[in-house]
């Protein structure tokens, strides 16, 4: 029985990483401290605080597959130093947001990585975590670099704002779709390969992405999902950003928006991906997971990113 250890596990991509292991017969045992949920049924779960000394010594015996979820150095570095050397093989989840630029369509594994200055930023956190786990596991190591990720559960709330926001009635603020794209991995998907990947010791940098669709063709599945009957009201980005809205994610933004300059940040090569066997459930499937998914949390909730509907209508009110 293959043996796997998560570092983490109990948030939601660690616990769909979990559940998959154990779908295909691994004993799975996941370190954290519990307090971003619970583990996927039939982990175990190994209660530590990974940034206490001694965090590890119940942990170092061997391991098939070693799955680390965190990029902070303070949690990756002492991990390695413990666990390297009772690995057979390490999957790193990493992100697209290593690489320096995003203005290249079409872009794979072999362009420019971000130089780490500030390690207190996502983006050089994560190469600064790709370069210590290379440097300790050499041949052993995978580096998965998700894209968006997204499905039920997604705590993030971006890619869930437009399903429900199209659930709701009324004209529906949306940016300017030319030119832009929409580029997501469901975590489904994302959790299977990952599982897969560790069971064949596939090694190497992978960019972990979905197909990349016209951001006007995410709309139309969009609507066609929830059966919207409103109106799209599109405006263009100097009077978003004149009312204050924010691009991406987060507070008073239009999730998924980026600026035009950043356009192919959702539209990375997936190649290597696919030829590593991962699969993609196509976007209208993932739509409908995610609206299943929304309309039980309840579509008027309070949210992590997006607008709400009086920023929406002061937005729309604002510009004519």
């Amino acid at each position: 029985m293959r043996r796997v250890l998560v570092l983490g596990g109990t948030g939601w991509l660690g616990r769909e990483i979990s559940r998959r292991e154990v779908e295909r017969g691994a004993e799975v045992f996941c370190l954290a401290r519990g307090h971003s949920g619970h583990v996927a049924d039939g982990a175990h779960l190994i209660c530590a605080d990974r940034s206490s000394a001694g965090a590890y010594d119940e942990v170092k015996t061997d391991w098939d597959d070693v799955i680390e979820l965190a990029y902070e150095p303070a949690l990756v570095e002492p991990a390695l130093e413990a666990l390297a050397a009772h690995a057979a093989h390490w999957t790193l989840v990493s992100s697209v947001s290593v690489y320096s630029k995003n203005d290249e369509p079409g872009a794979d594994e072999s362009a420019r990585l971000v130089e780490p200055q500030d390690l207190s930023r996502y983006a050089d956190a994560k190469v600064a975590a790709e370069r210590s786990s290379a440097a300790a596991l050499g041949d052993r190591l995978l580096i998965a670099r998700p894209g968006l990720i997204v499905g039920p559960g997604d705590p993030s709330d971006r890619f869930g704002y437009w399903v429900a926001r199209l659930e709701r009635s009324g004209p529906a603020l949306i940016p300017t779709v030319d030119r832009r794209f929409v580029q997501v991995i469901d975590v489904a998907d994302l959790a299977s390969w990952i599982e897969q990947a560790g069971r064949e010791r596939v090694i190497g940098a992978i960019n972990a992405v979905g197909e990349v669709h016209q951001m006007r063709d995410f709309f139309t599945a969009a609507i066609e999902a929830t059966a919207y009957r409103g109106d799209l009201v599109e405006l263009d980005d100097q009077i978003l950003l004149a009312q204050g809205v924010n691009f991406w994610a987060g507070p008073r933004s239009l999730p998924l928006w980026l600026p035009e300059t950043d356009t192919a940040f959702m539209q990375r090569s997936g190649a290597a991906f696919l030829a590593a066997g991962g699969t993609l459930t196509a976007l209208d499937a993932t739509l409908a997971r995610v609206l299943a998914d929304e309309s039980s949390r309840n579509v008027h909730r309070e949210r992590r990113a997006g607008l709400t509907p009086i920023e929406e209508i002061t937005v729309l009110q604002a510009a004519g």
